[in-house]
Formats: C-alpha cells, structure tokens, sequence
C-alpha cells in the first residue's frame, strides 16, 4: 500500500449562541459523538489518538447519535439527509440514506431497541418524521408543533413514548408504536431546547430558554415537579445519569448543575465562567461519574461527579473553525495550527500524542494565514494586521504591526519575512519593530532560507516567483513557469532547491544554485488551489496540499511518480508537514488534523 491513515487529532464541537449542542455518547460511556461542518466525530475520551471522523455527509452535520445497541450511529444535517452507518468497522459501511425532512434537521432519538428514529428539525411541510432505521419506511408521525422542533427523546421501554419541545414553547407527548400524537404539554414560556427520559423511563425532563426545568410521569406526560435557575438564565441542554437518580443541566450562565430527581433540588454546580464564551450549550453523562459539557468556546469540560466541590476538571481542546495555517517544530514534537477565527492550537506528537492545548494571551482577532518557526519561536500572520511569536504554551507580549494585509510568512533565525498586499516587509530578528520592504506589487507567498552570508527569500507576485537576497538587498532571477498566482513556495532545508505551488494546480521545481526551472509541466496533478508544500527531511520527497481535499507526494529524483491521497480532508488540506522522511500530518478546513504513514 502506498499510504495508511493513522491516527487523527479530532476537532471539537461547533457552537453557536443562543444553540443547544447535542452530544451523544456510546452506551459504554467511552466515546463521545458529535459534529462539526460536513464531519461526524467519535471521540474517546481517554485515549485521543483512537478518535474516528465520519465524513460522508456532503452538507453540514448537526446532530449524531449512537443506537443503544453500540452497532450503529444516526447522523443528520442541514439538507434533512439521515445517514445509518456501522461503528464497528473503519470503513463505516451505510446502513440507510434517507431524507426525512425537507429542511435542517436539529435532533434525533432512537428507540431502546435500536429499530425506529425519530427526527425533528425545520422542514417546510412537517417538523418531525418516525422511520424503521433498516427499511426507512415510516413508524408513526412527530406532529403537533407549529415551529422547529429542537430536541427529541424515546422512552426505551414499552409502551413507547416519544417526546418533542419546540420554538412553540410546547411539548408533544406521542404515544406509540407507530407514532401519533396524545397531548400537549404548555409548561415553559420561551423555546424548549432539550427533553430527556430518564434510563428507567420513569420520568422525563425538559428545559428551555425561560431557566425552568420541569419533571413530568414518563408514561402519562402529567407535571410531576418543577425547578429552575435562580437568575433565569437560559437552560440549553439536560442529561440524566445512568442510575436515574439525578439530572444534570448546561446554562448560558456558564453553570453545570445536577439535580436531584426525587427532591427536585440542585444538589452540585461547577461555575465554568461567567464571560460570554463560557456559556454551556450541551452536556451529556459519559458513565456513572463522568460529566461532559461544551462551552460555547468550544472546550469540552469533563467533571468527575464524585468531586463535588471541584472547582477543577479535565478540557478537551481542539479546533472549532477550519484550521487555516500551520507549522511542525524543530523536534518534531509539537503540531501548530491557527484557524479562521483568530485562534492557534498545539498539538503533541509521540508522548501524549494529540493532546491539545490552547495558546494563551492576546493573539489574533481575525483569520490566522500564515505559521512559521525557527530556533525553537513560532511565528504567526493574521488578517488583523499583526504579526505575533509564541513561545512555549503563550503569546509573547509584543507583536509587530504590519503596513497592510498578510497572506503570508517565514522565519529565519535573522529575521522574519511577511508577504503584504504591498509587497514583503523585512523585520529583523529579536522581534524589532523597524522594518524594510522589498518589491511593490501585492506578495501572496514567501519562504526564506538561511545562507551562511545572508538570508535568501523567495515570494510570489501574480504568477511570477522572485528570489531575492536580503543582504544586501539583490533581485537574484525571476521564474515566470508557473500558470496562476503564486500561493505556497517551499525550500529545501539544504537551500538547493524551491518548490513553488500556484492556484492551477501546478507546481515548478527551481534549482537554486543554477537558478533553473527542473520540472515545469509534469506536477500537474492538483485539480485546484495548491495552499501549502513541504520537503521531508532528506530534501528527496515534496508534499503538496490543496483545496481539492487531495494531498500529493512527489519524488525530486523520480519525477515521474507521485503517490495520491484522494479526499483527505472535506473543504480543503491546507497545511502539511513531514516527520522523518515517511510520515505526514496535515490540516484541514474540517478542523482535524490527521496523520499519514507513506512509505519510501
């Protein structure tokens, strides 16, 4: 085989205000399941690296969910498509593809014998549909709201009862099998965000935006109890323990609270914070004892229940929009990314392998275009016209404005080089401010190389690479092979030669010394936007990544060949680099960074 996946560093969930965030976990509580963009994550909470992405679905994913059975998992999206499929195998295989609803679909439940689904969502003609998940023929109707339906539950012992709250402000009891509707239920004043019965479906719980929790006869749908928050925040998500003794609660007051389910009290809360970020859109029981929330920030919080007075627990970071630049280390031991909402991430590789950690301090605002590092200081380019350096777990507490807009940015241990829009600003090394340019015309690339007399650089203006030394300052050649604008350029860590990436699709391979174009036609491979390269260590093999989700290694001494790894990310690769000379980790507009062994 001429490549193998191994192990991801999966993203975390996607957020939004004002949005419950289902979570759903297998019923031995190892493994939580969510989504983000177009991927379905499985995520161990223990063991990262055994972490799976689900990736079949061609629009955004909202929900997922395990059957009771840990065979299958359920997963919607924005479109209405439900998606069946096997858990037990890498591959995934489908089970059923159906399209229940004609619009986004906001939860799903199955039954306690893993046979019947019920969704509800947004769709123009109904709210929810009942279906068998092998045949997808219809089990019933989820009918009765005159808005979205936000969150679903299955009673799992018989007789069946399913439940729904909407934007309506009401709940449907359905009585079943099949499915039909039996009452309304008019408790809360604002929308319903999440229902649950409990495991011994005794009772069953809803919240919603007005703070109130309400507990109601699993089997008659009649008001057993009522509890709520004390400021009336907004209750977005409700989850019951195994044992059906408590309930736990996410509030947009930043609160995780459990409840007692006999007295109907708060019996624990772990305040999470009180800023905007750390309001807590969903949480889920992981086991008897383990808690897991999800801040709007995107951190999954873990509690151990046993600790009650904690005010310390385990965060599951990861990326939460697409990661759009990145950077290996020196020692091959820390991954870089930044992404589109200003944030940077590191990952560890071999000892805690994908452990992930936030960058703290003032970082960027905007979107991170550029990563770069040498001798040991990592170097970041955002759209907030700011350059920062990060040394180990945070921001350093200065940074360098630039004069215009970055695309770009490499670093030396002399100095730091930034394509603008105006052309590439030149800052020396120890982070100074002073600075100089180079050329006139909007730069969209750059890479530098450190000579023994001078820094080298290469940057692209239109389809035109320029090789330039620094001092002094000296047009070296220009190369005009390339068939669109310049967009990734890469040296060989010996500085002989430069790979240059464009927005055909094409990539020219420059002899420096000899300042010639090697290879001008023949990597042509890419069908779109090539974002990023990257030479393996023994300067023989090149990576290329794109926007056409494919990642292509090329042999410097065999240009002939080129190993293709087809659909590697959904939305886009766009950052790749080598460890050793046989394996690759990458990064994508999904949010995930993944690993590759390929062999030489």
């Amino acid at each position: 085989m001429a490549y193998k996946s191994g192990p991801i560093y999966p993203c975390n969930p996607a957020t939004a205000r004002s949005e419950s965030t289902k979570l759903g976990v297998d019923p031995k509580g190892e493994k939580l399941i969510y989504t983000n963009g177009r991927a379905v994550i499985i995520r161990d909470l223990n063991h990262t690296e055994l972490s799976h992405a689900y990736t079949q679905h061609t629009q955004s994913a909202t929900v997922a969910r395990f059957s009771p059975s840990g065979y299958y998992a359920a997963s919607a999206d924005i479109a209405g498509n439900v998606r069946v499929w096997d858990v037990t195998n890498p591959e995934n295989n489908l089970k059923l593809a159906i399209r229940p609803l004609s619009g986004k679909i906001n939860d799903l439940a199955w039954d306690g014998e893993s046979k019947r689904i019920i969704v509800g969502g947004e769709g123009k003609d109904k709210f929810g549909a009942a279906f068998f998940m092998d045949s997808g023929s219809s089990c019933g109707e989820i009918t009765g709201h005159s808005k979205p339906i936000n969150a679903l539950s299955v009673r799992h012992q018989r007789p069946f009862k399913a439940i729904s709250g909407s934007d309506d402000n009401s709940i449907i009891f359905h009585s079943a099998v099949p499915f039909k509707y039996d009452k309304m239920i008019n408790t809360h004043t604002r929308f319903v965000r999440d229902v649950a019965f409990s495991p011994d479906g005794e009772l069953f719980t809803s919240v919603a935006s007005d703070g109130k929790l309400f507990f109601y006869g699993g089997k008659t749908g009649e008001v057993k109890g009522e509890a709520g928050t004390e400021g009336g925040g907004s209750l977005m998500a409700c989850s019951w323990a195994p044992d059906s003794k408590s309930i736990a609660t996410a509030g947009a007051d930043g609160f995780v609270s459990i409840w007692d389910a006999s007295t109907q009290k708060s019996i624990q809360s772990y305040p999470v914070g009180s800023d905007v970020q750390s309001q807590q859109n969903g949480i889920v029981y992981a086991g008897p004892n383990t808690l897991v929330s999800i801040s709007l920030s995107g951190v999954l919080n873990l509690f151990d229940t046993r600790e009650a007075s904690s005010t310390k627990w385990r965060k599951l970071h990861g990326a939460t929009k697409a990661i759009t630049a990145s950077t290996l280390d020196d020692k091959e031991t820390t991954f870089y990314t930044g992404s589109f909402d200003g944030s940077i991430k590191k990952f560890s590789i071999g000892e805690n392998e994908g452990l992930c950690d936030e960058i703290q301090g003032t970082g960027h605002t905007a979107n991170v275009v550029g990563l770069s590092e040498s001798e040991g200081k990592v170097w970041s380019a955002g759209w907030d016209d700011k350059v920062s350096s990060i040394e180990g777990d945070s921001f350093s507490s200065s940074s360098l404005a630039t004069k215009s807009q970055p695309s770009g940015i490499a670093s030396t241990p002399n100095g730091v080089y930034i394509a603008t829009s105006n052309g590439i600003e030149l800052h020396p090394a120890g982070g100074s401010s002073s600075s100089s340019s180079v050329g006139s015309g909007p730069a969209t690339a750059v890479a530098a190389h450190s000579q023994p007399n001078s820094d080298i650089i290469a940057y692209g203006v239109g389809k035109k690479v320029i090789l330039s030394s620094v001092s002094p300052e000296k047009e070296l050649a220009t190369f005009e092979d390339n068939k669109g604008d310049i967009l990734s350029l890469a040296f060989t860590s010996d500085g002989k030669y430069l790979a240059s990436g464009d927005s055909a699709g094409r990539i020219i391979l420059i002899d420096v010394e000899r300042k010639e174009v090697t290879v001008s036609s023949r990597w042509t491979f890419h069908t779109g936007r090539i974002v990023d390269l990257a030479w393996s260590k023994s300067t023989k093999r090149l990576a290329s990544v794109g926007l056409d989700e494919s990642i292509y290694i090329w042999n410097r001494e065999n240009v002939g060949k080129n190993i293709a790894i087809k659909n590697a990310h959904p939305g886009g690769v766009t950052g790749v680099s080598w460890l050793g000379d046989d394996r690759l980790i990458t990064s994508g507009s999904d949010g995930i960074v993944r690993t590759w062994s390929v062999p030489v």
